[in-house]
């Protein structure tokens, strides 16, 4: 079983908190990602800090190499996945299913999966049939390949594809704003829902952060101006391995 199924359901023990709008309630790396009911998703394994207590937002968007894209070269099937690391029958897709999900679904062979209710924060929906989630990489394939990704060992963008290590690498989303976002960046595409700003601005930040991953001028002009709501936000993560 992965690091994040174990870190959520450990966390579906804990008495659920309410989450408030970005602009009046702190944001770290490893809250939970809102919901339009104001109550909380079960919280995925929390990454160290590099600072104790994290980075302030705009301190942490600042910490991003600057550096000019590079697209050339890019294929999706540069990044394999889904793949089921911990040969427990369910590829990195189920596994963010299953540990997002408000309702859990019931699991059958081939850990196909049925009935289960989800958040999808990025527009505030209620989504009741797996079908209809995909599995957005925070930062798309094309932008972490433009970022640094092109330089990367195919294994380690095979482990960047399916990182299961940080809750805010991997979200289960309505496709209708998965296919919406593509491989934009925050300069050229933020959620619809006003409540998704801030977390979405942390879990950004935070993943660029853990691969090491850079911004060009555009993205991190975007990135603090958006950030300039978000006082109270601090950002933690993990650099990956």
């Amino acid at each position: 079983m992965s690091l994040r199924r174990l870190g959520f359901l450990s966390a579906a023990l804990l008495t659920a908190a309410t989450l408030t709008a970005c602009s009046t309630e702190p944001v770290k790396a490893d809250d939970p990602k809102p919901s339009p009911t104001g109550t909380t998703a079960p919280s995925g394994a929390p990454g160290g800090a590099p600072d104790k207590g994290g980075l302030a937002l705009a301190d942490a968007i600042r910490k991003i190499p600057l550096a000019e894209e590079k697209r050339t070269g890019y294929e999706r099937d540069s990044f394999k996945h889904w793949v089921d690391e911990d040969n427990d029958g369910c590829p990195t897709r189920q596994e963010v299913l299953l540990a997002e999900a408000v309702t859990a679904p019931e699991q059958g062979d081939r850990c196909t999966l049925s009935g289960g209710t989800w958040t999808s924060y990025y527009d505030e929906a209620e989504v009741t049939d797996a079908k209809k989630l995909d599995i957005d990489h925070m930062v798309p394939l094309a932008e972490a390949w433009d970022s640094g990704a092109h330089g990367w060992t195919p294994e380690r963008r095979e482990a960047y594809a399916n990182d299961l290590d940080a809750e805010r690498s991997l979200v289960a989303v309505t496709a209708k704003t998965n296919r919406s976002k593509a491989d934009k960046d925050p300069a050229a595409w933020m959620p619809p829902a006003e409540s998704a700003t801030c977390t979405y601005l942390v879990d950004w930040t935070a993943t660029k952060l853990r691969w090491n991953l850079s911004a060009d001028e555009t993205e991190q002009a975007a990135l603090l101006e958006l950030a300039e709501s978000c006082a109270d936000s601090t950002v933690e993560y993990e650099s990956a391995s």
